[in-house]
């Protein structure tokens, strides 16, 4: 009997001194939202008022008597979120920020970034998600990757294949199981390898990453943050490359943990100047580390080194490094379209982002 009045006081949007609340962030327009869950008043099929407040919030409440509730938000009842389910624990307040459109993300190209840094320019290639024009309450963590020209599209790649980030992020935010993000593509230019190298590898010689580097913090991400909705803080960002550009993502994130706290380097170049990366591994730095190599002429004996050099330095495996070793693959784009999910799913599992 109390349950059920207890229940009846939710149904009514009522505040309880034990209750577990979800706001709702949307402008529905003339519609308005309803909460799906899998207990209590709701259901999956039928849904229970939220009420409106001010700044198009959508407030449920229920109690904390109905435990952990699984829920989705309906948009005049009728059509549920696009993604995953949102979990909250009894007496959880729960900000979420929902879309009701198709799954894909659109690319917006900025040409001709200048860079003071390295005096020169490049395209930038910005991914911006599925919400991003629906729902202008939400922000989004950043990902910054470098050879934009191989992300997201066969046409523009070094050797015809791409990545396919967008599809893949597409993907799994539909599937429930990755946050939406921005993905932030800085183009490659003549100057690859000395701008995604330090100094100095006897045959290649290299050495203009810092410089690359204050590109990236100082002019692209300052760029991003103003022009479009992010969460700027570095919980909410991360940088990811392969091969070069993979040593230049665990570098920089090793010399700037205050704005990176997740770096993937994808088939790394470890091998640079004697193994120096490996060998005269700085001290541990509060940051995410995903390695990976293939298993078939892909340097995965330097990726290994440097597992294990993170390792004694204070890493723990599956805490703050994950590393994959990818049966087959090898050091090109169709193996790095292969696995590009295990860092996307790391770094941003449905759910995990806070704004």
């Amino acid at each position: 009997m109390r349950i059920a009045m207890l229940l009846t006081t939710a149904a009514l949007g009522a505040a309880s001194a034990h209750a577990t609340t979800v706001r709702v962030h949307y402008d529905a327009g003339k519609g308005a939202i309803a909460v799906r869950a899998d207990k209590g008043p709701m259901s999956w099929s039928k849904g229970a008022p939220a009420q409106r407040g001010e700044g198009n919030t959508w407030t449920y409440t229920w109690p904390d008597a109905l435990g952990e509730v699984a829920m989705k938000p309906a948009l005049d009842d009728a059509k549920v979120s696009t993604g995953g389910v949102y979990r909250l624990a009894a007496g959880a307040t729960l900000d979420i920020y929902p879309f009701f459109g198709p799954p894909f993300g659109k690319l917006v190209i900025v040409p001709n970034f200048a860079s003071p840094q390295l005096k020169n320019s490049r395209s930038l290639r910005v991914f911006l998600p599925a919400s991003y024009q629906e729902n202008g309450a939400k922000r989004y963590p950043v990902l910054y990757m470098h050879d934009a020209q191989n992300l997201f599209d066969a046409r523009t790649a070094s050797y015809g294949v791409e990545w396919g980030v967008d599809e893949t992020i597409n993907r799994l935010v539909a599937m429930g199981q990755m946050d939406e993000v921005i993905v932030v593509g800085i183009d490659n230019s003549p100057d690859r390898i000395p701008e995604y190298t330090p100094c100095c590898d006897p045959k290649y010689g290299g050495g203009k990453l810092e410089a690359y580097q204050d590109f990236i913090t100082d002019t692209v991400k300052p760029y991003v943050d103003k022009t479009w909705r992010t969460l700027p803080g570095r919980q909410s960002t991360a940088i990811m490359g392969s091969s070069l550009g993979g040593i230049a993502s665990v570098v920089i994130a090793q010399k700037r943990p205050d704005l990176f706290s997740k770096a993937a380097g994808v088939s790394s170049s470890f091998w640079w100047n004697k193994r120096a990366l490996v060998n005269q591994l700085p001290a541990k730095v509060p940051v995410k580390f995903y390695l990976d190599a293939g298993t078939h002429d892909d340097g995965l004996e330097d990726t290994t080194r440097m597992r294990d050099a993170m390792l004694k330095q204070g890493y723990t495996l599956g805490q703050d490094l994950l590393f994959y070793s990818a049966e087959g693959g090898s050091h090109n784009e169709t193996s790095w379209a292969a696995r590009v999910d295990k860092p996307l799913l790391w770094f941003f599992p449905w759910g995990s982002t806070r704004q």
